[in-house]
């Protein structure tokens, strides 16, 4: 495997488990130091030993709550103290609720912005004069709820639109100081993430969970459900050197399931 990324430093939001943690790895196994950064030391570790174990650089992990500036602050400084230089930014983190509309309570709301949309913007502002004097790369893993409005997804949905347009704006920035920015938005990918979501549209609508998972499939017409390494794949192109006029756009994995004309 081509270790095109050796000697850089990749820093990973929602690195623990899922495609965050797909997406570590896949940087890893071609080279490149890697940080993970999640809210559970535990899922870090395990998710570090599972990297260190396929021969790759064992990755280093900082346990923060990406919710607040101070965890976000926490991840800086260790990538700040330890490598002095930030190449690629991922962020990967959040976790939104599905459900009834009318059953949702503030606090869902507050909860989904707080880590996935703020989580965003706080790692942005701290990692920039990084990524400007690497000129690295940006990635923010939004969702196809961006481009797909659900009642029932409506916290996702929002966020997700708000991630981006916040990262299309950022790609003007990224023109000015010489770092690309884009985003990815995965359709349905076999995580733990997304049984919580069948769970949840299940408890919302009163259908078994597996009725909610194969309507789903069926509504997108899709062969089957993503896989972290789907992402990854597309991560690695955007970073990489043949993608440097790729810039301040979204591209979806998601089998086709996108049912708009972008």
């Amino acid at each position: 495997m081509s270790q095109e990324f050796t000697g850089k430093i990749i820093a990973v939001s929602g690195a623990s488990r899922g495609i965050g943690h797909g997406i570590a790895a896949a940087f890893a196994a071609r080279g490149a130091q890697t940080v993970l950064a999640a809210s559970s030391i535990e899922n870090l570790e395990t998710a570090a030993h599972a990297i260190a174990g396929t021969g790759a650089l064992r990755p280093e992990i900082c346990a923060a709550d990406l919710r607040t500036e101070e965890g976000c602050k926490t991840v800086f400084a260790l990538v700040s103290e330890k490598f002095g230089r930030c190449d690629v930014l991922v962020n990967s983190a959040g976790a939104t609720r599905a459900g009834a509309f009318l059953n949702l309570p503030e606090e869902a709301w507050h909860d989904g912005f707080a880590l996935k949309f703020f989580g965003s913007v706080n790692l942005c502002r701290l990692f920039w004069p990084m990524l400007k004097a690497s000129g690295g790369h940006v990635i923010n893993i939004i969702g196809g709820a961006a481009r797909t409005p659900d009642p029932g997804f409506l916290i996702g949905g929002s966020v997700n639109a708000a991630m981006h347009n916040f990262t299309k704006g950022l790609s003007g920035l990224g023109k000015q100081d010489g770092v690309n920015v884009n985003a990815i938005l995965p359709g349905l990918t076999e995580t733990g993430r997304v049984a919580q979501l069948f769970q949840q549209r299940a408890a919302a609508s009163g259908k078994s969970i597996e009725a909610e998972r194969q309507a789903q499939i069926e509504r997108e017409g899709l062969t089957r459900l993503g896989r972290p390494e789907d992402v990854a794949a597309l991560a690695i192109f955007l970073c990489s050197e043949s993608a440097r006029h790729i810039q301040g756009t979204a591209i979806a994995v998601d089998g086709g399931g996108t049912p708009g004309l972008y």
